[in-house]
């Protein structure tokens, strides 16, 4: 049985269950429970803070866990990073009260600044050359320069609208984050098999993202110009129809580019176009 850590709520607790559920591993939805149980995969789920969730991984009480970057880099554990899972996007930054008149990180110089990540922060001013006193704060940090208890901070930045309601303004981003899937380093040759089956069953739910399936009628005459401007995986289906003029063309396409190559197809005289969502997809 492969145990995984959680974030016991938020938004990357929201982001994790999705992704499994999408994997169609079915897990409780109740929290009050610590250790819940997978009803069709051998998994179960450890629901812990986010902060706690490095250290049992590296320390063995949890073979794997999803934690935010930024928690992982902060608390320096040793354990390995298995994937990178793309979603509860957000950086680091630096913030100032809004109408100081800010010329460069030299700024900080002298300066007190409140945070909840003082490893990630004092990295990063000794690399610049900054003497800063760094104030640790495990509340709400972006309060600090308004009570006079910091002159800057140093958080989480996602819209930013935090920021701005607490009239701060960012000036410096030092490390982007997202959500990543780390490992015990020593897990046994059991778990790492079941650990590869949910990484394949990631990879295709992953693979689906932003993806349409397309089918559409096109006419014969134009078929080597509609295949020219499909980027399809390989290469487009071609199926005949009873009318020997026409076909049908199946293939898949990224929702970035839809509607630019939907617009070529219609003015190839492609019609009856059908565009499916894709759930998974194996490559």
């Amino acid at each position: 049985m492969l145990r995984i850590a959680v974030q016991s709520k938020g938004r990357l607790f929201d982001d994790t269950m999705n992704l499994l559920a999408e994997a169609d591993i079915k897990i409780s939805s109740g929290r009050r429970t610590l250790l819940v149980q997978s009803g069709n995969f051998p998994l179960e789920v450890l629901y812990l803070r986010d902060d706690d969730i490095p250290q049992s991984v590296a320390s063995g009480v949890a073979d794997i866990g999803v934690v935010g970057e930024n928690e992982f880099i902060e608390r320096n554990e040793d354990a390995e990073i298995i994937s990178r899972l793309g979603f509860s996007k957000c950086r680091l930054s630096l913030a100032i009260p809004k109408d100081i008149d800010y010329r460069g990180v030299n700024w900080f110089n002298g300066k007190k600044i409140a945070t909840s990540y003082p490893h990630i922060l004092k990295t990063f001013l000794d690399k610049q050359g900054i003497s800063a006193e760094i104030h640790v704060i495990t509340g709400s940090v972006e309060i600090s320069p308004g009570i006079g208890l910091a002159d800057g901070i140093f958080d989480i930045v996602s819209s930013g609208s935090t920021l701005v309601s607490n009239n701060l303004r960012e000036v410096e981003v030092v490390m982007q984050s997202e959500a990543l899937l780390i490992g015990n380093k020593n897990l046994s040759r059991e778990k790492r098999q079941t650990l590869d089956e949910m990484l394949f069953r990631f990879k295709a739910v992953k693979d689906a993202e932003d993806k349409k399936y397309v089918r559409m009628n096109a006419p014969k005459a134009h078929l080597q110009e509609i295949i020219s401007v499909l980027p399809g995986l390989k290469s487009p289906t071609i199926i005949p129809l009873a009318d020997e003029d026409w076909c049908s063309v199946h293939t898949v396409l990224d929702q970035k580019r839809f509607w630019e190559i939907i617009g070529k197809l219609k003015e190839l005289g492609a019609q009856g176009i059908l565009v499916t969502p894709i759930e998974k997809m194996i490559l």
